[in-house]
């Protein structure tokens, strides 16, 4: 199985610095989930794992070799990303889209073959799709559409998954959906899967592996039980929350502090204490 991992990483936008000398190595099959701030430099690292940014400086190596020393169609056979809320042209079809994960397979002597065609096929099976495989992309809820976009990288056929925010706007339901057909492919299949997630209470649910970044860096990476902490959240996030084990599945579950309802509980508490005062005197 091919590894994935980066030597004295630097990326960055010009003259900006996202990301300063990264040293990080995926687990293999395993799911990987980044979290940080905002604009800490997650999808940033993702899209230089995938070779669609290139380095300042560093390397990203693939199966130990330089990933940009290698053919793009070789890249693509090993590592399939989805970036954050793709998007379709009008009309195109759920069958039409995932064919398209077959791209890396063609050429100029090589056509579409039977082994294309189970590929996709496959894919839509692992993602259940096959019913709603001639309905266009643009006529499917939100979670059935991200299902799509996966299946066209499942049908790519490769070891490693790269999802940007594979939950992004979508609600509850749909988020659990897209999570829990991940969770499916990575230990019925051993896809290794690397994810941004803004939730964090999902990413310890669902990861064996968690990135925090900060600061250009790493701040902290490992097993959830290992990484999210109150002071991890603190440093990294800037909240306070209290972090207590999660009822259902004894992972780390973040509660943050604010107002909303408990300031009207507080109120109420008060208000109690006046009226238990007045009523004795």
């Amino acid at each position: 199985m091919d590894t994935l991992q980066t030597n004295n990483l630097t990326l960055g936008y010009g003259d900006s610095i996202i990301i300063d000398s990264l040293d990080i190595e995926i687990p293999k099959g395993e799911i990987t989930v980044l979290i940080g701030s905002n604009g800490c430099g997650k999808s940033t690292l993702l899209r230089s794992l995938a070779r669609l940014l290139k380095p300042k400086d560093g390397q990203v190596v693939l199966d130990q070799k330089d990933i940009s020393q290698m053919k793009t169609k070789e890249v693509a056979k090993k590592m399939a990303i989805l970036p954050q809320s793709p998007s379709t042209p009008e009309g195109l079809t759920v069958y039409q889209l995932v064919k398209q994960g077959r791209h890396p397979y063609q050429s100029f002597t090589k056509r579409w073959s039977n082994d294309d065609e189970q590929a996709v096929e496959k894919a839509l099976v692992d993602t259940n799709l096959v019913e709603l495989k001639e309905r266009t992309v643009d006529s499917l809820s939100g979670g059935q559409r991200q299902r799509a976009w996966i299946a066209m990288t499942l049908a790519q056929d490769t070891e490693t998954l790269l999802l940007d925010e594979p939950t992004t706007y979508l609600d509850m339901t749909h988020q659990i959906e897209v999570l829990d057909l991940l969770f499916d492919l990575n230990k019925d299949h051993g896809r290794t899967i690397v994810m941004v997630l803004h939730d964090i209470n999902l990413a310890c649910r669902y990861a064996d592996h968690i990135v925090a970044v900060r600061d250009q860096t790493v701040y902290a990476q490992g097993r959830p039980e290992e990484v999210v902490s109150c002071e991890m959240m603190h440093n990294v996030f800037d909240m306070m929350c209290d972090v207590r084990e999660d009822p259902l599945f004894g992972t780390p579950m973040c509660i943050p502090h604010g107002k909303g309802r408990c300031l009207i509980k507080q109120a109420q508490e008060e208000a109690k204490q006046k009226q238990h005062i007045y009523s004795v005197t």
